[in-house]
């Protein structure tokens, strides 16, 4: 390790776990989470939740960026913290103007710009310290890698903020899509290091749990503005069923068995199925969560009426249960080896039942969720465990254990 590498950071090590920072850095991320489905609420419409989504993107690509560049080296200490605090930072200033980021009001600075903005000093930060902490002989390579992906990706969203309306909405689309195409045309033939899988697995989940936690705070908030009564009674405890199933989909077993199996994959190997596994398809949770979470907020909003809950609250409670299903059944694929099938056939259910949901009254709706959620968990109950299959490449549980055990 240079003079000058100890001096700037601690290095990670395997077996490293998530500081105090990073979760303090995440709650600026989940705040603009929250923030996403006031946009969708105000909005009401489908466009709403694509712009929404986008943002998501854009936000979810620059959390993993510091969750790499804090598997690199310690959170908290030396240049590290200070990119931390400056990250959080802006981040946060990015979610409070995200309900600006598309129509800028009246009054006040110009709110796509400092979305924007925000965003960028967020970028750059991590950027200059990523590529500054580097290993020496992959520097060259994470420069190339950073440089094709901030800066298109920050030109087009300044030009998208300028220019407003739909070249606003398609010119972020391609910054979001140019994240994904870079990473994986520059990784080619690179062994990006993982140097601490437990810190990696644990940084993950831990973005997974609080964003359930902000959707809980979120029923909660909305049902305690109204008195009491029974209909509001029975919508919590159906809403807070909802995000424990989420939880249980994801922290029973297949997240303690995703780590093992990540981490028996070959070093040379670990940091693309990292990436494959936990920067992409960890998006999906998300977006299955935030989705899910604005379901529940319309839900509850008219949860005493015999109306029927509409399309536009279906859609968000059934596609976001549906995504956050898919994606972990998608993710137990990469990393276990084996289709979880009970899932992808109850996420396709999701999908499918959606005008049914919409006509039936909030409070049906959301039973009815429940309902297909516990015969999920029944049938998976007399399922044997994914890790018993074949996991990444070909491991299997027996040579898991051994490798644990050596």
């Amino acid at each position: 390790m240079s003079a000058r590498f100890a001096t700037a950071a601690v290095t990670s090590r395997e077996g490293d776990r998530v500081t105090t920072l990073e979760l303090f850095f995440d709650l600026a991320f989940v705040f603009a989470f929250t923030q996403l489905s006031r946009l969708m609420a105000q909005q009401h419409d489908a466009l709403g939740i694509l712009q929404a989504l986008v943002i998501l993107a854009l936000l979810w690509w620059a959390w993993t960026s510091y969750g790499w560049l804090t598997n690199i080296a310690h959170a908290d200490r030396g240049v590290v913290r200070v990119a931390m605090i400056v990250g959080m930072t802006a981040m946060f200033v990015a979610g409070l103007v995200v309900l600006e980021a598309y129509d800028d009001p009246p009054d006040g600075l110009v709110g796509p710009l400092v979305f924007v903005g925000a965003y960028l000093v967020a970028r750059m930060t991590h950027a200059i310290v990523f590529v500054w902490l580097a290993e020496p002989s992959l520097r060259r390579r994470t420069l190339l890698t950073v440089t094709l992906s901030v800066i298109p990706s920050g030109a087009l969203l300044v030009v998208g903020a300028l220019l407003g309306g739909t070249w606003q909405l398609w010119l972020t689309i391609a910054a979001v899509a140019i994240e994904p195409i870079v990473s994986a045309k520059t990784s080619v033939g690179v062994a990006w290091p993982v140097r601490s899988t437990a810190h990696f697995t644990e940084r993950h989940g831990l973005i997974v749990i609080l964003a359930l936690g902000e959707s809980i705070l979120g029923i909660g908030t909305g049902a305690a503005t109204e008195p009491i009564s029974v209909g509001i009674l029975g919508g919590v405890i159906l809403s807070m069923l909802i995000c424990i199933a989420l939880w249980w989909a994801y922290f029973t077993r297949l997240s303690g068995e995703a780590e093992h199996a990540l981490l028996v994959v070959p070093a040379t190997d670990r940091g693309r199925t990292a990436t494959a596994a936990y920067t992409y398809l960890h998006l999906l949770l998300v977006a299955g969560i935030v989705l899910a979470a604005l379901g529940l907020e319309v839900a509850m909003a008219h949860i005493e009426t015999p109306d029927p809950l509409g399309l536009f609250g279906a859609a968000a409670l059934g596609g976001g249960a549906a995504c956050y299903l898919a994606g972990t059944a998608a993710f137990a694929r990469r990393l276990l080896g084996t289709w979880n099938v009970a899932r992808l056939a109850i996420a396709t259910l999701f999908v499918a039942v959606v005008p049914v949901l919409g006509m039936l009254a909030p409070l049906a709706a959301l039973a009815g969720v429940v309902a297909l959620l516990i015969a999920l968990f029944a049938a998976e109950r007399f399922a044997p465990s994914a890790a018993g299959r074949r996991g990444p490449r070909g491991v299997t549980a027996g040579s898991r254990d051994r490798s644990h055990s050596s």
